[in-house]
């Protein structure tokens, strides 16, 4: 094959590896914001765990979180192994490279090697003075003269060649080690993790032994979070049903007529299903609908109307879309409340302590609302957004 198309066949070849290899790196940045992403939830719940208060009545919520930690650890387990699994493929793609880089630099130094043989044979004057003269014609012995002038420049470019081809394939090997490197590391992160994994699970049975041994005390305290839940309820469709129907009743037994309702606002909120922003960073601990007590499986907990987040202390709390502050109330068991109206849909931020807005006010998409309260030793929010008149998986209108 001529060599300079070699030379154009192999950088073809080489590009190509060098777009695969940036297509591993995007992955592995992907990868590792995930990671980032899954150990804050981590260290958050592990902050939740430390405060809470050690006594019986916290138990089922230790329980709940111990779950959910673990449940992220073996998320984080499983995002270890695809970045191993983009690690032994980098490292296949470099070994290529180098591959190719020290075939390349093979054929480079080959084809030097004829050109230093052909000179040297060729050092003496007098040779090619005979090797022009002995030409056929003019035009051949001008082709002679000008293959023998390119020679000397022929020979310095091969060998500059040669010398950035090992400087490359130096440095491929030097990516090659450090890839590896990473690739050990994060192995040996991961053995950690799974003993940690298996030390959480182990607490986790210990809880669900604990609270097997007294059914009846949590029966009560279940009963009591119930009526908590039920409370909370019916006071926040007694606030929507005022909003979206009839007339409100103020303090003293007067009426006032019922708000309108900005139809454009409410278009705008459903429009952006999917794409809302969280109220807040951290991992949801209570998931939206109808479950069953963790321990006594036949036992159905209070439907949720929302979804729970946990976060550390102090964490702001923001508006999730452009409303208006409809009312800000303190319930048992869920401390202050805000309830944003957008049109005809609704959003509640419960568990708050500092309030930054108050009833009236209208506020914008980010705006902070207040920061997030410790009750009952559980710092979480309590998030629920209504359609009307209807709950709503608030996962379903959040972004991803």
């Amino acid at each position: 094959m001529n060599p300079r198309m070699l030379h154009r066949w192999l950088t073809c070849g080489l590009a190509l590896l060098l777009l695969a290899g940036g297509a591993a790196a995007q992955n592995l940045k992907e990868q590792e914001n995930k990671k980032a992403r899954l150990e804050k939830e981590i260290a958050i719940l592990d902050g939740q765990l430390r405060a809470a208060a050690k006594e019986s009545e916290s138990a089922v919520g230790r329980l709940s979180l111990i779950r959910k930690k673990v449940a992220s650890r073996k998320e984080l387990v499983e995002e270890s192994d695809r970045k191993i699994a983009v690690y032994n493929r980098a490292i296949d793609e470099k070994q290529q490279e180098i591959t190719a880089i020290t075939r390349r630099l093979d054929t480079l130094t080959t084809y030097y090697g004829r050109l230093v043989r052909g000179a040297y044979k060729n050092r003496n004057p007098k040779i090619w003075y005979m090797y022009i003269l002995a030409s056929e014609d003019v035009a051949q012995s001008f082709r002679r003269y000008g293959y023998l002038r390119d020679l000397s420049k022929e020979m310095n470019g091969q060998a500059k060649k040669i010398a950035a081809a090992k400087e490359q394939l130096e440095a491929e090997q030097e990516q090659l080690s450090n890839l590896k490197k990473e690739a050990e590391a994060l192995r040996s992160e991961r053995v950690a993790e799974m003993a940690r994994i298996q030390a959480e699970e182990k607490e986790s049975k210990e809880l669900v032994d604990r609270l097997g041994r007294d059914k009846k005390k949590y029966q009560q305290q279940l009963n009591k979070k119930r009526s908590e839940v039920e409370a909370l309820n019916r006071e926040i469709e007694r606030l929507i049903r005022n909003a979206t129907a009839g007339t409100a009743k103020e303090t003293g037994g007067k009426t006032k007529p019922k708000q309108k309702i900005d139809y454009t606002l409410d278009k705008e909120f459903a429009a952006n299903k999917g794409k809302l922003p969280w109220p807040a960073e951290g991992p949801v601990v209570d998931r939206f609908g109808q479950h069953y007590h963790p321990v006594f499986t036949k036992v159905k907990l209070p439907f949720n109307n929302g979804i729970t987040l946990a976060l550390a202390p102090q964490t702001a709390v923001k508006s999730v879309f452009d409303g208006v502050v409809k009312q800000i109330v303190v319930m048992p068991g869920y401390n202050k409340c805000i309830l944003v109206q957008h049109g005809n849909y609704f959003t509640l931020y419960c568990k708050l302590g500092d309030i930054a807005v108050k009833a009236g006010d209208k506020v914008k998409t980010g705006q902070r609302l207040g920061t997030v309260e410790t009750v009952q030793g559980e710092t979480q929010l309590h998030f629920q957004i209504w359609a009307g008149r209807e709950p709503q998986n608030p996962e379903t209108w959040l972004r991803p």
